[in-house]
């Protein structure tokens, strides 16, 4: 196996390794969540009181993972919030290794020299509530000793945000010198420019959208019910499974259905164009083409990182998302952003197209280049984690801004 690969919060280009392959070879856990006890690595923790959702649901207690680069100033005027993507995660950079099953998925992007120059930036990327690496999820221990699983509350992008809001006053960061998120971090994002303008200086939206339109819904919905029907998933009650015996059928499904939205069709099909896997046909002799052994490693290796029940959470906060939503509408939900703004999609994106983006960009008054960014790229959604060099440029000019 040699694919070059990346998809959503792997390192771009990142080879298969022969430690991949022997964790391959193990049965995979119940669920991949990180759990109290385990290597804690690069993460710090933030606990906070009850937490009340915007559907009413009351968490008695939730925890932020967060890591961190660079100092705060004197001024504490130069933070940076950087917000991942749906299936990322707090490790933004540095090596896998104990606690941290993947390496940073933004190395470089993040660090000494790079576009967040963590020699002049503070950058926090905090895992978002729901999550399951170290922020408080379905997989966390409730009050009664047992992991949330089922009983875990509805949240939208809202309440995520809010709980960064707590985040951010734990610190004692009143304004953040930028928030910048792609994809699921955009919707954030952009959440926190519109509810907390006074808190956001600079804005980076990449390959995120204004609203989760009906079509993204439902290539969604489809994802969820693919765990949902694993009989191994057991309605959400399957941390006390064995080894082999959790709902990772249904969660390797669902993570190869994603993929397929987070790259394009031109560099899936020149990639791998219509080769086989192995020297055995895959044209009635049992053998497998390239691309299907490519998708089922990739679901495969995410059910060791990852939990079934968080996968269902965050999805469903995704589809909440709607800036729009009780604020007289998008465009007009849009004028309450004060800060600098960066908008930028990958026009061969089919997960969010660049139509969110523009429509983004014309409603916030203070945008770079008075229009959304649209980078070319053969790397669909992908791009804004691939095309690191062309995001850096347009990270540097924001924050000189």
């Amino acid at each position: 196996m040699d694919w070059q690969t990346t998809s959503e919060d792997t390192v771009p280009s990142a080879p298969v390794t022969e430690a991949d392959v022997r964790l391959l070879r193990a049965r995979p856990p119940a669920t991949g969540a990180w759990r109290d006890g385990d290597p804690v690595g690069g993460r710090r923790f933030a606990a906070f009181g009850a937490f009340t959702t915007e559907s009413g649901a009351q968490l008695p207690g939730i925890r932020l993972a967060y890591e961190s680069w660079g100092e705060l100033n004197a001024a504490r005027d130069n933070a940076v919030l950087v917000l991942h993507a749906l299936t990322g995660d707090s490790h933004v950079r540095g090596e896998a290794g104990a606690g941290h099953p993947t390496a940073g998925w933004w190395e470089d992007v993040v660090g000494p020299g790079a576009p967040l120059d963590t020699d002049e930036w503070f950058v926090i990327a905090p895992n978002m509530l729901g999550g399951c690496q170290g922020s408080t999820g379905p997989a966390s221990i409730a009050p009664d000793g047992y992991e949330w699983a089922s009983r875990f509350p509805y949240l939208t992008i809202r309440d995520q945000v809010a709980a960064q809001v707590r985040l951010a006053d734990a610190l004692g960061i009143d304004s953040w010198a930028a928030v910048i998120g792609g994809s699921m971090g955009g919707m954030h994002a952009l959440e926190w420019a519109v509810a907390q303008p006074d808190r956001v200086q600079r804005l980076a939206v990449l390959s995120s959208p204004p609203v989760t339109t009906a079509d993204q819904i439902a290539l969604n919905t489809v994802q969820l019910e693919t765990i949902r029907m694993d009989p191994r998933f057991q309605g959400g009650e399957y941390y006390d499974l064995a080894d082999g015996d959790g709902p990772h059928r249904g969660l390797a499904l669902a993570r190869r259905m994603a993929l397929l939205n987070y790259r394009s069709p031109i560099e899936l099909n020149q990639r791998f164009q219509r080769s086989w896997q192995s020297d055995v046909s895959p044209l009635g002799h049992g053998g497998r083409f390239a691309v299907e052994s490519y998708l089922d490693f990739h679901g495969n290796k995410f059910t060791r990182r990852f939990d079934a029940n968080s996968y269902i959470a965050l999805v469903e906060a995704m589809n909440s998302h709607d800036v729009g939503r009780g604020r007289g509408g998008v465009e007009e939900a849009l004028k309450a952003v004060t800060a600098t703004t960066l908008v930028l999609g990958i026009d061969s994106d089919r997960l969010f197209p660049v139509d969110g983006q523009q429509r983004i960009a014309r409603s916030i008054r203070n945008v770079l280049d008075g229009e959304a960014v649209v980078l070319t790229s053969d790397f669909g959604h992908d791009g804004f984690l691939i095309e690191t060099e062309a995001v850096g440029t347009h990270l540097r000019r924001l924050l000189d801004a």
